[in-house]
């Protein structure tokens, strides 16, 4: 029995009731409900006990094609909001929140917010999903996390983009995350909150009002005495126990990925550096490269112009 077959038995419990079959939609529309974000969870299990993970789920429940897109460090699901509609009529698109963010669990041992709690937690998610083979966009802590899984044998991933990350992680980037992570306060109204949020997320680049209301509403929640960030602050505790002084190398996972994978770059990144972004395109997958300027880390895929070539990537393995 494969490990996802396994998992799959294991947390299934009760069989959902399938939904009655309807007829397939014309080529020309797409059925609307299908464009609206549906919250499920997903419970995990983990060194220290159970948890549960949130995801939102777009696209047609159905479908066998899934993509898989997990955020960045201290974000949530929900930044995928513009990927996952532009991608609703191609995939069932799965948007989790790692757990400790937005609408997930938190866990009780702050030292267990490692990679291989969130690799293992990725697995029963795909387990639940029941499929065979998923496509993946990872930003950030989500490009890690799929770098992992997919350098697995018999791993489940087919395509992989790598949204600014790469197997070199720089210890000053580290370094300028974990002086934000986890120390934000409580602030006294939503306008605080929103400021705060464009401050640390400047290197996001140009955003409208809009997107960076969207960004910012998805982020921060009310709470006695204000609005605090919807992630938990021990997430950081793992930076302030073990200080990175050295950049993070990761190039033998990197080199034992096979499937296809897209490298989309902020052109003013400090995480993921010219001469790596270069170097994955001669290595391993031999990844495609695409620069996104005027942006640093990370690019948010709210873009059109971000968006076109995931879209073209990802459907280029139909």
């Amino acid at each position: 029995m494969s490990l996802l077959a396994a998992l799959r038995k294991f947390f299934a419990g009760a069989p959902e009731v399938p939904p009655a079959p309807a007829p397939a939609p014309s080529p020309a529309t797409e059925r609307p409900q299908f464009l609206e974000p549906r919250q499920r969870s997903v419970q995990c299990v983990g060194a220290h006990g159970l948890h549960r993970m949130a995801y939102t789920e777009w696209g047609d429940p159905n479908n066998e094609r899934v993509l898989i897109c997990v955020h960045g460090l201290t974000r949530n699901g929900r930044d995928f909001d513009d990927l996952a509609r532009a991608m609703a009529p191609h995939y069932r698109v799965i948007c989790p929140d790692v757990v400790g963010r937005g609408r997930s669990g938190w866990l009780a041992v702050k030292d267990d917010y490692q990679l291989p709690t969130y690799v293992a937690d990725m697995i029963t998610l795909i387990a639940r999903l029941d499929v065979e083979t998923v496509h993946w966009v990872g930003t950030s802590m989500g490009g890690l996390i799929g770098m992992l899984i997919a350098s697995l044998p018999e791993n489940p991933i087919r395509r992989l983009v790598l949204n600014d990350v790469g197997p070199v992680v720089t210890a000053s980037s580290i370094r300028r995350i974990g002086q934000y992570v986890g120390t934000a306060p409580v602030f006294p109204s939503y306008d605080a909150a929103e400021a705060y949020i464009r401050e640390v997320s400047a290197p996001f680049g140009h955003l409208s009002a809009a997107q960076w209301r969207h960004l910012s509403e998805t982020s921060v929640k009310q709470v006695d005495g204000g609005w605090a960030m919807r992630y938990d602050p021990g997430i950081g505790e793992p930076f302030r126990k073990t200080p990175i002084l050295m950049d993070v190398d990761l190039w033998s996972i990197y080199n034992a990925i096979s499937c296809p994978a897209l490298v989309l770059r902020g052109a003013d990144s400090d995480l993921l550096l010219r001469e790596t972004a270069e170097k994955m395109t001669i290595s391993g997958p031999k990844a495609r490269l695409v620069e996104i300027p005027d942006v640093g880390h990370a690019p948010t895929l709210m873009e059109p112009a971000q968006i076109a070539p995931i879209h073209d990537f990802l459907l280029e393995g139909r």
